[in-house]
């Protein structure tokens, strides 16, 4: 049995999920344990959680900054164009006075760039920290936003940026398919869905699909929790092209390790060997796609 798959270049593997919940981390650290050397990389920056059952010592912490203007009021002829220009509104003239709202500045530089006397420049601005683990081969990269900021996609982008330039790499995605998970799955070679047999599942699912479709990335899908009688998620799926790569069974035992930081598949031999099943599947999934 393959342990990883047989590719000398970087290949990235996202999970992602159109709601919360559905178990994407499950997954995720079941994949990067099946295959034992990877690059796992937790890029659900607001409330990372792969870590938990992984860590075995102190990471290695880099703070990750954003770009804000600072005004040179001495220089500063008040003549509003970089407020005018700042599509976020974070900048405001009031009489003699810049104001900035540095939370809602992303960053962009276009006051900098627009402002006719040179009064602006940009300086750093903390918003999160990237923190690098290693599990045996596993090499953990995990995005953290800083409590009360709201720009997680710089956080995803430098958490990205640490994996290496080879190898097999799973990126966890936020929930939802807004920008959080837009970034995260960007550049994946395929994206798995993971879902769950309910109507709030299917529902979030088609949204996700949709993203995927627009974003031309590939994508199979995984049912957790799955009783069995999952008609309405296998009737959209065959509608939709999608191939289900595997039904994680709803398991009590599975349920109470997780609740106690344990992943299923370190704690029971039977989800060893789904994880096991389902990495293959993954595997002859991608070289059906690279030939």
């Amino acid at each position: 049995m393959r342990s990883r798959p047989p590719f000398g270049v970087k290949v990235k593997i996202s999970i992602a999920s159109g709601k919360g919940g559905t178990g994407k981390t499950t997954v995720a650290v079941g994949l990067a344990l099946a295959a034992k050397s990877a690059v796992l990389i937790d890029c659900d920056v607001e409330a990372p959680n792969c870590h938990i059952f992984l860590r075995e010592e102190s990471p290695k912490i880099s703070d990750v900054f954003v770009p804000v203007p600072r005004v040179n009021e001495s220089k500063c002829t008040f003549c509003g164009t970089c407020a005018r220009v700042c599509v976020f509104n974070a900048l405001a003239i009031a009489g003699r006075k810049i104001i900035l709202f540095e939370k809602l500045c992303h960053g962009c530089g276009a006051c900098v760039v627009a402002c006719p006397a040179g009064a602006v420049e940009e300086i750093n601005r903390k918003i999160g920290v990237v923190e690098l683990d290693s599990n045996g081969e596993l090499l953990v990269i995990t995005g953290r936003l800083d409590v009360g900021e709201a720009l997680a996609v710089p956080v995803i982008k430098a958490a990205k940026r640490l994996a290496p330039q080879n190898g097999l790499t799973f990126i966890d995605c936020a929930p939802g398919t807004s920008c959080t998970m837009v970034e995260a799955v960007k550049g994946s070679d395929l994206c798995i869905l993971v879902t769950e047999p309910t109507p709030f599942g299917l529902h979030d699912l088609q949204m996700a699909v949709d993203t995927l479709e627009e974003l031309r990335i590939p994508a199979v899908v995984v049912v957790n929790r799955s009783d069995g009688r999952n008609e309405n998620l296998k009737e959209f799926c065959s509608a939709r092209g999608l191939q289900i790569v595997a039904e994680l069974p709803l398991d009590r035992r599975a349920a109470e390790a997780y609740s106690k930081g344990k992943h299923p598949l370190l704690e029971l031999n039977d989800w060893k060997h789904i994880f096991d099943e389902l990495l293959n599947t993954v595997i002859q999934t991608l070289q059906d796609k690279f030939g």
